[in-house]
């Protein structure tokens, strides 16, 4: 999915600590001892609030524009930066039937990979995909 830019405010708190907040995130923020930790924590912190919005069945909000929202009077701004975040890509479940022959075979490579089944049939048909090798299955014989 292509990523998306959202505002963020870095901000002096209490104490010598700064604060990072997001206007289209309420609620979603974090503290740090000096303004590199906190602009670090950024990224993360954005993408776990995506996630946790997606996992709820919610849309993300649109970004406001960088400077189009109202700073409060009580915050000890230091500087207004964008984020970027890529929205989450949820999983869905799927019923396959395979025999259990084949299904043995997937679970012990899936093993030795270190990876579930689910997970391996991911990567698997990732790298299936990824190669054109379905657009090359459905080339007619003989050309």
């Amino acid at each position: 999915m292509r990523a998306v830019f959202y505002p963020a405010v870095l901000e002096r708190g209490e104490g010598g600590v700064y604060a990072i907040w997001f206007p289209d995130f309420p609620g979603v923020l974090a503290g740090a001892a000096s303004q590199d930790e906190a602009m670090a924590k950024a990224e993360a912190l954005l993408a776990d609030a995506a996630e946790a919005l997606a996992m709820e069945g919610k849309l993300l909000p649109a970004p406001s524009d960088l400077d189009d929202f109202e700073i409060p009077q009580d915050c000890d701004f230091v500087v207004r930066f964008a984020v970027r975040v890529t929205p989450p890509d949820l999983s869905e479940r799927v019923n396959v039937y395979l025999p259990k022959s084949l299904i043995e075979r997937i679970d012990a490579q899936a093993a030795l990979m270190g990876m579930s089944r689910s997970s391996y049939f991911g990567w698997a048909l990732s790298q299936t995909l990824g190669a054109g090798m379905i657009a090359e299955a459905r080339r007619p014989k003989g050309r």
